[in-house]
């Protein structure tokens, strides 16, 4: 199960946006939804230092995120953060849809095929223009499994389980 209290990275502040203290997100996730409700952030600078920010404002523009902060109206006083990682707890996040998943909450999944051959530990997740990528690592070697419906058969975080149905070929790359 999906550990609630867990610090979860859903952005980067990579400049501003105007004079009156908005600043652009690259979000990790693309999703609108996981800021939209959250009323604070937690932005981590690159020492690890966290500092908690009310959140005034969120909006899409031009493929990033545009926000706000309570109290930093002007652009001299949020320069600072661009570079900083946007972070929220796991609670404030959305229950994901059905078959839908958190990144954070399959990486370390163990994954195995229906055949039960082990292939190893989710370790990364890389997005691509049409479905994400597992990087699936063991002892022996990487696997790149494509999260496709018809290749995931089953995910159990209770368990911290994955099962696959490689396509032919798959494992062999």
């Amino acid at each position: 199960m999906p550990d609630k209290d867990v610090l979860i990275p859903v952005g980067k502040i990579i400049g501003t946006h105007g004079i009156k203290g908005q600043l652009k997100v690259y979000s990790f996730s693309g999703n609108i939804e996981s800021l939209n409700a959250a009323n604070e952030i937690l932005v981590r600078s690159p020492n690890g230092e966290l500092t908690k920010y009310e959140l005034k404002s969120v909006a899409y523009h031009a493929g990033k995120f545009n926000i706000a902060l309570a109290g930093l109206d002007d652009i001299n006083h949020v320069q600072h953060l661009i570079g900083t990682e946007i972070c929220l707890w796991r609670s404030q996040l959305p229950e994901p849809e059905a078959d839908e998943y958190y990144w954070c909450d399959l990486i370390g999944l163990e994954v195995s095929t229906v055949d039960g051959q082990q292939l190893g530990k989710i370790i990364d997740i890389f997005e691509t223009g049409s479905s994400d990528i597992y990087v699936v690592r063991s002892d022996k070697r990487e696997y790149l499994i494509p999260a496709t419906a018809d290749v995931i058969t089953s995910v159990d975080l209770n368990s911290g389980k994955m099962t696959v149905t490689p396509l032919e070929g798959l494992l062999d790359l």
